[in-house]
């Protein structure tokens, strides 16, 4: 499994069910990244989506605890062992972990990947994704070349575990 995600100097990924800030490029790259592939998400990350409605051109799993829980054109599970299951019927796919903050915290033991938009700025954010600069087994092996969008400095870095 691979985990996407844009966070800023605090790793803080979110503000009352918000991203911290919209970048055209970041949502391109994605885009470009997830696109024919599994996403795994939680309830409130799909509901965050425009209308909920699940991405295009990609398997939508989410996990919820919810056991009457639907969404249209997704796949649903309740638990880490249904999902694995569920995974199976995709083995020549990749696996992106595309959030919220339980989710990451969840599947970070399975992934292997962390493609992550580092933004040069703090926001005031109430979701967090684990500080992969302070864990020992990660280690950032590319670091992306500035990019700027207005005023906010960003950076795409890959992290891999050691």
């Amino acid at each position: 499994m691979i985990a996407v995600l844009s966070a800023d100097k605090n790793w803080g990924i979110g503000l009352k069910g918000e991203l911290l800030v919209r970048i055209p490029n970041d949502m391109k790259n994605f885009r470009k990244i997830t696109t024919g592939n599994v996403i795994v998400m939680g309830r409130k990350t799909l509901e965050s989506f425009p209308n909920g409605a699940v991405l295009p051109n990609r398997v939508n799993i989410v996990m919820t605890k919810n056991p009457d829980y639907k969404a249209k054109g997704a796949v649903i599970v309740h638990s880490e062992e249904e999902l694995m299951e569920k995974l199976k019927e995709y083995p020549d796919l990749k696996v992106y972990v595309i959030g919220g903050e339980s989710i990451y915290r969840q599947l970070l033991p399975y992934c292997e990947e962390a493609y992550v938009t580092r933004i040069d700025y703090s926001y005031q954010a109430d979701r967090y994704f684990p500080n992969l600069d302070e864990m020992e087994d990660w280690e950032m092996t590319s670091e992306g070349e500035e990019q700027t969008f207005f005023d906010i400095e960003y950076y795409f870095n890959i992290y891999k575990r050691k």
